[in-house]
Order: structure tokens, then sequence, then C-alpha cells
């Protein structure tokens, strides 16, 4: 594992927590010589992960859309700032770059990215591992969710096993580094058994 992909909230949010765990993020990553891949902002927790990389020596790439640097919300200081023409090229040139993925708080953004870093993890498109930082609770409700999803059957346990979770960075990393692939692809059971009959 060389470069970790961090998904998170372009906003600070409402809890110092946040801010905390994603300034920790950057600078464990930058420690451990883990290269932060982000989506190229110098707002909210996006910025503090690049800025705590950053400040202790840590190589940061962002990738970002030309329309928002346009808007004056690229971060001027990363080690590469790769410039796409659209939010699906960012997220598949993000995923190309990363050896595993982490989510941290945000919103719909966030959401969406760390679910099709998952989705495609689960159609065996890639084996990288994808963890969720679950700072202060945050993500309590949405891994309850996850939960009640497989207790309707629309996901097995161990396509909900395959999400990381941890409370800490420390631990997280721990365990992404220790994440070995096993093969979820979402047919497999149907494939098995049209094999026996």
């Amino acid at each position: 594992m060389k470069r970790v992909c961090i998904y998170c909230g372009s906003s600070p949010g409402s809890l110092p927590d946040y801010a905390t765990a994603a300034r920790q993020c950057g600078t464990l990553l930058a420690r451990r010589g883990l290269a932060v891949v982000y989506g190229g902002g110098n707002v909210g927790l996006m910025g503090m992960v690049a800025d705590a990389a950053l400040a202790a020596g840590g190589e940061v790439i962002g990738v970002i859309p030309r329309r928002m640097i346009a808007r004056e919300l690229a971060h001027g200081g990363v080690s590469s700032l790769i410039a796409v023409d659209s939010m699906h090229e960012r997220k598949q040139k993000m995923a190309d770059l990363a050896d595993a993925f982490i989510a941290l708080p945000g919103g719909i953004g966030t959401l969406e990215e760390m679910f099709e870093a998952l989705t495609w993890l689960q159609l065996d498109l890639h084996r990288k591992p994808v963890g969720l930082l679950n700072v202060a609770g945050y993500y309590d409700a949405l891994l309850a969710f996850l939960d009640h999803m497989q207790n309707q059957r629309f996901i097995t346990p161990e396509h909900c096993e395959s999400l990381v979770v941890d409370n800490t960075i420390e631990g997280l990393l721990d365990r992404l580094a220790r994440y070995q692939h096993l093969p979820l692809g979402k047919w497999i059971d149907r494939e098995l058994s049209a094999a026996k009959h």
C-alpha cells in the first residue's frame, strides 16, 4: 500500500472532532510514508487532510475538475494537481492512483464516492480495501442501515463485512494494511448454484 484515497467533506462539520481526525489522518499517512490522493480542494476537511500531510512532509496528489479550479477551490500547495474534465473522470483517476480508500465524515459526495468504491469491490472490478473512519459516531446510523440491508437480504454478510470500519485512523490503517481480498462477486453464489445443476 503506497497511496490512500481520502474521501471527506468540503465542510469542516459541526464538531471539532472532525477537524482533529482529518489532521490526524493527513499526519499519520505522511509519517507512514503513504501518499494522499484526494479531491484537490483547499476547503473543509479536504483541505485539512492535505495541509496536515504536507506539513508532515508527505506527498499529496489532488485530482480536481477544471471548473472547480476556475472557482478557486483548488489547493495551491499540493505535490501534484491533476486537472480533469468531469466528476466521473476525477473519481476514476483517484481510484486508479490509489491502493486503498478511506471515507472520513462528509456529505452526499463523500458517501457516493465511498459506495462506488465499495460497489466496484463487490463486483470484483478492483481488489483494494475500502475503509470508513467513524469519527465521534458520525457513521453509526449508516452502519445500522447497512445491517438493516443485510437483514433484508439486499446485501450479503460478506459484502457488509468487506467495509473496514474503525474509530481511529491508527486502527483503520493497521486493518487496511492487513486486508486480504476474498472474491466478493455479486453473482458468485448464483454462478455456483447454476454450475451444480
